[in-house]
């Protein structure tokens, strides 16, 4: 139930003065549905004004002046402004309008008469102007604020206008209890909720509508510490559902016995943590994370076999089709050594192996299915399912991995869930989105991973990349040629990949396939399994084109204009290569406008990749590079859609909240001191409990 002291807020916006039928869905735009949504509209500037004459008007400034009206001007041809002259005891001004009614502008300013001007102070031809002056009498001067916050603005309202309905809003905010701890308020020199939320309406300076104003401090962290709180709720959930108990047992040693390879350090530890989580007889959800070729689809074969030695089954899904033949080719002969049945289910089986394979998970003599989206379709029934491992899993969404996990049975107990990202996680972005999951990462990577050469080069060197690439060729290598995005428009952008493979067909006088976003699926995966068997030497592809399989033989990668990708995609297309024993090259090709010089963020990313191929390191800096006044950027790597916080200059206040959120639920799990009260009017004010992260 929502506290009574917010109803006010809950609201909707049309409750407020001056919003009616026609400016409703004006602010519900800008803003949201709620009077709650208005109020925490965030001002997107200041405006500040002087009181100023025409000869001390400063250009670019917004003054304010009191003049008297000489004359107007009527424009002499179509198209040129209507003007006023005025005058102070210092100079002239020219008022300027570009359209609009004259005789409304004549009303406005009468000759003779002494009004307040206000505007920016332009100079033409040695002379003030001003554009479409705010006008006032000289008893309203005290209307006009020398400091006003500018809101966002559309079609049919404007920034003033949405300041009313702000204020309106503004009227409504109640006094909360406090939900912060005093100490902490002290320390931080912050003001409470009430007088917080004020301040960010009245900003003074163009300081008092950034990150680190005291005000907006506070308001960040109040919405930081409800997110964390609504992340602990959902894992402290999760950890109480039952959940069958998974240990290891014979087949798991014969599958371990079967790897090519002996288990590094860090994949011994995650998989003792993933054991502890399956033994606990609680439901596990776990994030695994690691470069390419840390050895994630290991670790998760061993759960996997696991659960087979318990008596339950597990499911493995891939988010494309060709991903999951390749973990199926792999996975089932270790799989068959340790007496376990494997399946694969996509959307290409035909009718007959769908029926026997359906047949084998529901009778359960099938321990493991490995699958796409077919694995959670209404015909799949599994016998005991006990464990779901989501590989790539920021290619599903959160309805997706639980309709997966919603093939269990009951009676056997919640599904584990073991989530696997092939992208190391920035620490920021792995507590707000995947704050409700424990998390595992692989630090090393498996022996014989060979070290990738990574080469900066200028576009203007690309013949030579190209001999390069022949002389490779001809000796049996293969190798990737990713084209970006040169045009706003995908038609461009495939153009540029299909004018590339040309090229390199002539030049390379060999087979070059292409791979791109608009292909059939099935045509894509098609070129995409050539590929990865050899009979196609090098593969062209777009930016929107998965690439996401191994292919040993593969050394070589050629990355076009690479100062335009982000630093973590280019560390996710360079792992594509060193995946066998033969030692590979990353060449980054750059070329950004007429000089052909890097900007210096485009530097940065490519000077790191260079420098390293520690995925989490690249993974920070990436957050940073990006997390400069970048919130598109922020939004695309899945961060939540937060109104005060900026989760790169508030970093240290959500390492607070997320520390804060779970001692205050140790020690006041049902929120009944007078705290635990207050932080329940929090909860319902920010409403995280209602939203999941990365949701659907």
């Amino acid at each position: 139930m929502r506290p009574e002291i917010l109803f006010s807020l809950f609201a909707g916006s049309d409750s407020l003065k001056g919003v009616g039928p026609r400016l409703k869905p004006l602010v519900e735009k800008l803003a949201g549905p709620l009077v709650r949504d208005v109020l925490f509209l965030s001002p997107s500037g200041v405006l500040r004004r002087r009181r100023t004459t025409s000869t001390q008007a400063i250009e670019g400034e917004i003054a304010v002046m009191e003049v008297l009206v000489d004359s107007h001007i009527a424009p002499k041809k179509p198209g040129q402004p209507f003007k006023v002259r005025a005058s102070d005891d210092t100079g002239f001004v020219h008022l300027i309008w570009f359209g609009g009614s004259p005789q409304h502008v004549q009303r406005l300013l009468p000759r003779g008469e002494r009004r307040i001007v206000s505007g920016k102070v332009e100079r033409f031809n040695n002379e003030v102007q001003i554009a479409h002056p705010d006008v006032l009498s000289l008893d309203k001067i005290d209307e006009l604020p020398m400091s006003e916050p500018v809101y966002p603005a559309t079609a049919g309202l404007t920034s003033r206008v949405l300041r009313r309905i702000v204020l309106a809003a503004l009227d409504q905010a109640p006094e909360l209890p406090e939900w912060q701890d005093s100490t902490w308020l002290a320390r931080q020199g912050w003001t409470g909720w009430r007088p917080a939320i004020q301040a960010l309406h009245e900003p003074q300076t163009e300081a008092d509508v950034g990150p680190d104003a005291p005000h907006r401090q506070r308001l960040a962290y109040d919405e930081l510490l409800a997110h964390q709180l609504a992340l602990a709720r959902r894992r402290a959930a999760r950890v109480t559902a039952p959940a069958p108990i998974i240990r290891p047992g014979e087949a798991s040693a014969v599958v371990e016995a079967a790897l090519p390879f002996r288990l590094t350090g860090a994949q011994v530890q995650a998989l003792a943590e993933i054991r502890g989580d399956l033994a606990s007889g609680r439901q596990m959800g776990r994030l695994l994370q690691g470069d390419v070729g840390s050895g994630k689809t290991a670790v998760a074969a061993l759960a996997m076999a696991d659960a087979a030695s318990s008596g339950v089954q597990a499911a493995l899904m891939a988010p494309t089709e060709i991903l999951a033949r390749q973990h199926h080719e792999r996975l089932a002969p270790l799989f068959a050594r340790a007496g376990i049945d494997t399946v694969l289910l996509t959307g290409r089986d035909t009718a007959a192996e769908r029926r026997g394979r359906l047949l084998a998970l529901a009778e359960g003599s099938a321990g493991v299915a490995i699958g796409t989206h077919a694995l959670f379709q209404d015909g799949v029934r599994f016998r005991r399912l006990g464990l779901a491992v989501i590989d790539e899993q920021h290619r599903f969404g959160v309805n997706e991995r639980q309709r997966l996990q919603a093939k269990g049975d009951p009676a056997v107990g919640a599904v584990h869930l073991l989530t696997m990202s092939a992208t190391p996680i920035p620490r920021t972005l792995e507590m707000t989105q995947y704050g409700d999951l424990e998390v595992s990462r692989l630090t090393e990577k498996p022996p014989g991973r060979t070290p990738i050469t990574t080469a900066v080069l200028p576009l203007a060197r690309m013949e030579e990349v190209a001999e390069r690439l022949k002389r490779a060729v001809a000796e049996g290598a293969q190798a990737y040629w990713i084209c970006p995005l040169v045009a706003e428009s995908e038609a461009a952008d495939l153009a540029a990949a299909e004018g590339r493979v040309v090229e390199l067909r002539t030049r390379l006088g060999v087979e070059v396939g292409l791979a791109h976003g608009q292909m059939p699926g099935p045509d894509r995966e098609s070129v995409m399994a050539a590929f990865a068997a050899g009979t196609i030497p090098v593969l062209v592809a777009t930016t929107v084109v998965e690439v996401g399989v191994d292919v040993p033989n593969a050394t070589i990668m050629v990355i076009e204009h690479s100062d335009r990708f982000g630093l973590a995609q280019l560390h996710q297309l360079r792992g594509r290569v060193g995946r066998g024993e033969r030692a590979s090259s990353c060449i980054l090709l750059y070329g950004s406008g007429e000089s052909g010089e890097l900007g210096e963020t485009a530097r940065q990313r490519l000077e790191t990749l260079r420098r390293t191929d520690d995925g989490f390191e690249i993974a920070e800096e990436d957050f940073r590079l990006r997390g400069g006044g970048d919130p598109l950027g922020l939004r695309q790597s899945g961060f939540p859609a937060y109104r005060f916080a900026d989760p790169v200059r508030h970093r240290g206040l959500m390492m607070a909240a997320y520390d804060d959120a779970r001692l205050l639920l140790n020690r006041d799990p049902d929120l009944v001191s007078e705290r635990g009260r207050a932080i329940q009017v929090l909860e319902a004010l920010f409403d995280w409990r209602s939203h999941r992260p990365g949701s659907d």
